[in-house]
């Protein structure tokens, strides 16, 4: 997962169960020199933004069921892998700006939508490298086979025995 992002790796928030902090991955990012950071416990809104992005992709897509057999697994990875991409390369996405107060009325300000690849690629702090490696990915997709792709392997996830 380390070798996907654009960025390096600087820090993980998580959540408090046990399911996400581990010995295991304490040592990992102590010996990676990674920020490793939890929730506090009983502040449900410490992790708001990445349930909001939890809920819009993958719930939107995957839904709520509990998925537990290894082909059910093998497709949930088949099915992250292209919604990533589509997520990434082809869905614009607004950015807060800023927010002001006006009495009760609270006017939020958002930048002009943009993908995360744009975003990317407009930043000087990314490796040329790395950009020619994202642009090389982007020119070889077709959004809308991504799609069908994505329908079809949901379709075939909802299919199988539970």
């Amino acid at each position: 997962m380390r070798k996907d992002p654009p960025f390096a790796l600087l820090g993980i928030d998580s959540d408090n169960g046990s399911e996400f902090i581990n010995d295991l991955l304490y040592r990992y990012c102590l010996n990676g020199k990674i920020t490793f950071t939890r929730s506090r416990p009983y502040q449900k809104n410490d992790q708001a933004h990445v349930e909001q992005k939890n809920w819009s992709v993958v719930r939107r897509t995957i839904g709520y069921d509990r998925l537990e057999t290894e082909e059910e697994h093998q497709l949930l990875e088949r099915i992250y892998q292209d919604l990533r991409v589509y997520i990434n390369f082809f869905q614009p996405v607004l950015k807060l700006i800023g927010k002001e107060r006006i009495g009760n009325k609270v006017i939020r300000k958002y930048d002009t939508a943009r993908t995360p690849f744009q975003r990317v690629m407009e930043r000087k702090d990314v490796p040329l490298e790395r950009k020619a490696h994202l642009l090389n990915l982007y020119l070889g997709l077709n959004p809308a086979e991504l799609r069908r792709r994505l329908d079809k392997q949901v379709a075939k996830l909802w299919r199988l025995p539970s």
